[in-house]
């Protein structure tokens, strides 16, 4: 039939899509990423979006040629495992073999890749990365991942290529989610957001964030949740986010003067939901440390929204 399924594990969402062979998407399905079940709840809930997304595209999962899966962590997509996804659930420490049950779930063939290198493959190859050979790709979301592509092809260096969001920004600086000092993510990862709000708070600092959570009932501080707070000029939220969008145009410029790409892109749950406004702010934070600042990159918001990275992930598949 030429169906493909996608799924992109993020630490506050499951996005799952059936694609066709033009890439157009026959059915999707986005359910919350559970937090009280550990690494197995969070692979039935990927089975589950997948089964869901297929109803909706009028097929059985096991008729797909395949499910492909950008998830975080570390991504081994020979053996089909991912260790240590603590982005997704903080117990998500061991090896875990994603593949070979998933297979068993759905009946199909699975592939696996890093969540934000299919993610960038997807922007170069369908979005607002078409136009160039050279790539950056920076995803703005729970943690801050990056995915490289140099002349047309991607770059993977020796497994770890593109973890723009452990770039140090400041050195002895804040307290990485990863144990480490200084990180971009540090300042920029919602997760690391979220433990720094809850940190001026206790200390006495007054915000809605938690608040307006509580009331979407959502269990951590998503995209839409700051989207909200900030909306209602929120001085916490604003500051955490002023914070986060200099640290990420001060890494993102330094990864710049390094790989010297023609285009950098720039999605992710934060990044697609607070839009063009937001790349625009990062792009001028990015001038000051720019090396070449008479040549700067193009910047883009990353054109395929929500779904790029499900759909990057179907690309895994091949027919």
């Amino acid at each position: 039939m030429g169906l493909r399924g996608g799924i992109d594990l993020g630490g506050t969402k499951i996005q799952a899509v059936i694609v066709g062979a033009s890439h157009g998407v026959r059915g999707q399905a986005r359910i919350p990423t559970p937090k009280d079940g550990g690494p197995d709840g969070v692979i039935a809930a990927m089975a589950e979006a997948v089964r869901t997304a297929a109803t909706e595209a009028e097929v059985e999962t096991s008729a797909l040629d395949g499910v492909g899966i950008g998830s975080p962590g570390e991504v081994d997509p020979d053996a089909g495992t991912v260790t240590n996804a603590y982005n997704v659930v903080p117990d998500w420490n061991r090896t875990i073999s994603v593949g070979d049950i998933l297979a068993t779930e759905l009946g199909t063939k699975i592939g696996l890749g890093n969540d934000v290198r299919v993610a960038t493959a997807a922007e170069f190859r369908l979005g607002a990365g078409k136009p160039y050979r050279s790539l950056l790709g920076v995803f703005w979301g729970t943690g801050v991942g990056g995915g490289i592509i140099l002349n047309g092809s991607p770059w993977r260096g020796r497994g770890a290529a593109g973890e723009i969001g452990h770039m140090v920004v400041r050195r002895n600086g804040a307290k990485c989610t990863c144990g480490r000092e200084g990180c971009m993510e540090a300042y920029s990862g919602r997760r690391a957001m979220e433990l720094e709000a809850r940190r001026r708070m206790k200390h006495g600092e007054k915000t809605a964030l938690f608040k307006i959570m509580e009331r979407k009932k959502r269990v951590a501080l998503t995209s839409g949740v700051w989207a909200e707070a900030l909306e209602h000029n929120d001085a916490l939220a604003t500051d955490l986010i002023d914070r986060a969008v200099a640290a990420l145009g001060a890494g993102i410029a330094s990864a710049v003067n390094l790989i010297d790409v023609e285009a950098v892109v720039i999605g992710g749950g934060l990044g697609t939901r607070l839009g063009e406004p937001y790349v625009a702010r990062i792009e001028q934070q990015m001038g000051p440390h720019l090396f070449v600042d008479a040549r700067p990159p193009a910047v883009h918001l990353a054109a395929l929204g929500d779904l790029g990275g499900a759909i990057g992930a179907s690309l895994l598949i091949k027919r």
